[in-house]
């Protein structure tokens, strides 16, 4: 502990695994490494085969590129740290390593749900207005939407760390999971934190669930324009592009509504269904994103199985 008059402040968090469960931690951790492997192949094979086919050089697949981005960095910031856990029992982590872990979990996780929004802006403009598509969705407006993105993320989260480093903290030091999470490291403060519950709530909201509202209103406009088209097979065909985003959109949306309202609110819920929620936000969605893109879309689908060939 380092103190300081009437200042405490751990110089390091304990982590957790699967409450209940440690003496299985090796046995655990095999379904965990396969999922992280398929997320950092998958993202990685979606990103590569991107870049090598000219015909996918178009607004989904950079959009779809940015969340592959995003999905890396998620796997590797909580790779180390859980995979320690299970292996090696390093529960150990820094204060300072451990809110930094904490802020690019949290960046990470408002840039891939501002991806979701622009991809379902995309399939908006590409359902509604096909012809203009790509004179509204340039290379350049798409460079700037992400640049948007990172930066709101960025901006708006830079307070979280300063407002944790200012807390007392005393007695417990025990994090939930095998990661650092805000309202985690929040709740071992015993000092008042209504403004660190306070400024989330509005972060939260204001990004995150603002993106939510976006993207379910995007695809009451697609429903109104799908509706409207001559044929059913038109209709059929239109919403069939909207598939795989919808999917992403509500593997990345459940656990993480589910997550923040345990925190929040579900002081009486068991600590290993509070482990499992925040494990299925985060290693899920990288994992489930490339399988759901591959299977959905002929086009990645078909440029992976020439590579194949060519290989």
């Amino acid at each position: 502990w380092e103190f300081n008059g009437s200042f405490y402040q751990p110089s390091a968090f304990l982590m957790m695994g699967i409450p209940g469960l440690e003496a299985l931690h090796h046995w655990i951790s095999i379904p965990f490494c396969a999922l992280y492997l398929i997320a950092l192949l998958g993202n990685c094979v979606i990103l590569f085969i991107i870049k090598k086919t000219p015909s996918l050089h178009e607004p989904m697949y950079y959009f779809l590129s940015m969340l592959a981005v995003t999905d890396l960095g998620l796997v590797l910031c909580t790779l180390p740290t859980t995979l320690g856990v299970f292996w090696f029992n390093m529960r150990r982590i820094g204060f300072d390593a451990c809110l930094t872990q904490m802020y690019f979990i949290h960046i990470l996780s408002f840039i891939e749900s501002s991806v979701l929004l622009a991809m379902a802006f995309d399939r908006f403009i590409a359902i509604s207005h096909p012809l203009r598509h790509s004179s509204i969705l340039t290379k350049t407006t798409v460079i700037k939407i992400g640049l948007a993105i990172i930066l709101r993320g960025m901006v708006s989260l830079l307070p979280i760390p300063f407002l944790l480093k200012r807390l007392t903290y005393c007695g417990k030091t025990e994090l939930s999971h095998s990661f650092c999470f805000h309202p985690d490291i929040m709740n071992l403060a015993c000092a008042d934190i209504k403004v660190n519950v306070f400024y989330g709530m509005i972060i939260l909201l204001s990004t995150v669930g603002m993106d939510f509202i976006f993207i379910v209103l995007s695809y009451i406009l697609i429903i109104k324009t799908v509706i409207s088209l001559a044929t059913k097979e038109e209709c059929l065909k239109a919403l069939n592009t909207c598939v795989s985003h919808i999917c992403a959109v509500l593997v990345f949306f459940i656990p993480m509504i589910g997550l923040s309202m345990i925190h929040r609110f579900g002081k009486n819920v068991p600590p290993l269904i509070n482990t499992l929620v925040a494990y299925t936000y985060l290693i899920i969605p990288p994992a489930l994103n490339p399988i759901i893109y591959s299977i959905k879309s002929s086009y990645i689908r078909e440029a992976l199985l020439r590579a194949l060939r060519r290989k």
